[in-house]
């Protein structure tokens, strides 16, 4: 029998295990991942909802358990009694029956409902909404330019991707306000209570069933509409579906961008040096650092902590560690994005960092499938800004700022700043909604 050297006599004790998911956490979670990586890389804890699951923090083991076929995204495959279901996904999806969505299905229905969005959602479409999300950037920066001062998270982060992905879907502009509301409700209150978020998402859930509807009888040129068509085409796409899918794309496509965003701007506060090249680059004309830096923001502070719900379907060893079916288990992708195992100096931000296989977006059959529109926007967001705004500066002491608490998403409530007032590239726009789509 051989003695564990860590419990031998003499030996050294373990430091203790840290604190997990309080506020002092949720500032700096870095250095308990740290701790967790090389003592408990995969580990069994009680979460905040009550719930026991099993938090995996190394790239290697991280990797594996994306793309592991034995890990369900189904939540009926939680061992957990009905009531605790519903802690483990978006408050109020289950009743406002939005669950049949690409977070939440296996395949083969994983397979079918991602094709059909695929054909809605393309590379091209993405490509042709450059022009519209540099006129949104620019027309939020108006807003605040002449001021000399601002909320970067409620003036700028958060409202240019959900204009950007009320438009790809086709929300008329007389409704986008709504979505806004909603939304914020979702940002506010997405690590509190639950159920003013519950309310919201069921308002967004009978809006789309509606405009899902009025679209039939008048289809354009939009992600919704597209959704219609390729369920017309012989595809097979329920009413849920097409709904829970609008909801899915507008739900993750707007909060992981508004803290990528956000989180990328605190970042470059925090490293000056590499703010000074990224701005030296940009104002050479120069792309390549903008898009390799966005990466690396990606991995150094990335807005989605951890990744969704996963349910082990039957026993498995992961890390060394027996987890047991129904066990929930939750990628820890901050943690294996500063895995010193696959990346050099990770907690050193390095725009230029080229060997970057970041685990940001996901890995496997669920890799983001909005990953391009969040490129597009944050590229166009943070050059635009470092661009037309060169002295931009944080207006309170950094330790002053709040992280939003919560489980999946990581963001600033707030990032005040500010700088030399200037004016505004469209005088008129300062105080009027996002301008007309030109035709």
């Amino acid at each position: 029998m051989h003695e564990d050297p860590a419990t031998a006599p003499g030996a050294p004790t373990p430091p203790a295990a840290p604190t997990l998911f309080d506020w002092e956490f949720a500032t700096d979670p870095y250095p308990a991942y740290a701790w967790l990586r090389e003592h408990s890389p995969v580990h069994r804890t009680r979460l905040p909802s009550g719930v026991e699951a099993w938090l995996v923090t190394r790239y290697a083991d991280a990797r594996q358990a994306l793309a592991d076929q034995r890990l369900s995204k189904n939540p009926a495959h939680h061992a957990e009694p009905a009531h605790a279901k519903g802690k483990t996904g978006i408050p109020g999806e289950r009743k406002a029956e939005l669950m049949t969505h690409l977070l939440n299905i296996d395949p083969p229905d994983h397979t079918r409902l991602r094709r059909l969005v695929s054909k809605a959602f393309t590379p091209r479409r993405v490509a042709e909404f450059t022009p519209r999300v540099q006129q949104l950037t620019d027309h939020l920066i108006d807003g605040f330019a002449g001021r000399g001062e601002a909320d970067l998270i409620h003036e700028f982060a958060f409202p240019l991707p959900i204009y950007a992905i009320c438009e790809m879907l086709g929300v008329p502009r007389e409704d986008q306000d709504d979505f806004r509301d909603w939304a914020g409700m979702m940002i506010r209150h997405g690590g509190g209570p639950r159920g003013g978020v519950a309310r919201s998402v069921k308002q967004m859930r009978n809006y789309l069933v509606d405009l899902i509807h009025r679209k039939r009888d008048d289809l354009g040129d939009d992600l919704i509409s597209g959704l219609i068509r390729a369920s017309d085409h012989g595809e097979h796409l329920t009413e849920n579906e097409a709904a829970a899918m609008a909801f899915i794309l507008l739900f993750a496509g707007f909060e992981t961008t508004v803290n990528l965003i956000g989180n990328g701007i605190h970042s470059l506060f925090m490293n000056p040096d590499q703010r000074t090249r990224l701005q030296t680059s940009l104002a050479a004309g120069e792309t390549g650092l903008l898009a390799t830096g966005v990466e690396e923001l990606l991995r150094y502070d990335g807005p989605v902590e951890l990744a969704t719900w996963r349910f082990a379907t039957r026993p498995l060893t992961l890390g060394g560690q027996d987890v047991a079916a129904g066990d929930p288990v939750l990628v820890v992708l901050a943690a294996a994005d500063r895995d010193p195992a696959r990346f050099a100096e990770p907690d050193t931000l390095d725009l230029s960092r080229s060997d970057n296989q970041h685990l940001g977006y996901g890995h496997g059959i669920h890799y983001c499938l909005g990953a391009p529109l969040a490129r597009l926007e944050g590229q166009t967001a943070l050059a635009t800004l470092l661009t037309r705004i060169p002295d931009l500066a944080l207006a309170v002491p950094p330790e002053d700022l709040r992280w939003r608490g919560g489980l999946i998403m990581r963001g600033l409530r707030t990032l005040p700043v500010r700088f030399t007032p200037s004016k505004p590239t469209d005088p008129e726009s300062v105080h009027q909604s996002p301008p007309d789509r030109p035709m």
